[in-house]
């Protein structure tokens, strides 16, 4: 994740010009951006796939947390909803058909990634061959460590769906990397 700082200032007003009703002073905001952004960012980037990608849906992220003016029962509400803003909006950035470009005559291909070691690479085509509520819930449970419940709040559905999601979440990534269900 890049050095970006979001700063009040930037969300103030809308498209419009009129005032953005804010649920949070400036200060409050820091703090609160400063706990959450590289969990999200992390999360965003594992979700998409895609780093430069995981910068803009954190960005716009944050500018929807704030432009809601939501005011909230705690912290861990806060988190809850701000999660939630991003899964949507990983969902409908899924949505959206994506425009490829060919490279002009005389440029050159853009070079090839870095690639992992082999014990990521398998574990990386397996997740990426995942439905992305798939694998939004895997790394929500075992790379962010949060319970069903938690999970069940970021993502609007029950504790049990998510534990039968889960469940099955997991069974297909062990058929991915070749091991039995």
């Amino acid at each position: 994740m890049d050095d970006a700082t979001m700063a009040l200032d930037d969300v103030t007003t809308s498209a419009i010009g009129t005032e953005v009703v804010l649920g949070m002073d400036e200060d409050r905001f820091r703090l609160f951006y400063q706990r959450t952004s590289q969990p999200l960012w992390a999360y965003l980037s594992r979700v998409s796939g895609d780093r430069q990608r995981a910068d803009d849906l954190l960005q716009e992220t944050y500018y929807r947390f704030l432009k809601s003016g939501r005011q909230f029962a705690s912290d861990e509400h806060q988190r809850h909803y701000l999660f939630r803003i991003a899964t949507n909006l990983v969902l409908d950035d899924r949505r959206r058909p994506r425009l490829e470009f060919a490279a002009l005559p005389g440029e050159s291909e853009p070079a090839a990634p870095r690639t992992p070691g082999p014990d990521v690479t398998g574990l990386r085509a397996a997740m990426a061959r995942l439905k992305p509520r798939e694998r939004s819930l895997l790394w929500l449970a075992y790379a962010q460590g949060a319970s069903h419940d938690e999970i069940a709040a970021r993502t609007g559905l029950t504790s049990g769906s998510v534990k039968q999601l889960l469940f099955r979440a997991r069974r297909r990534l062990a058929v991915l990397l070749g091991g039995a269900a």
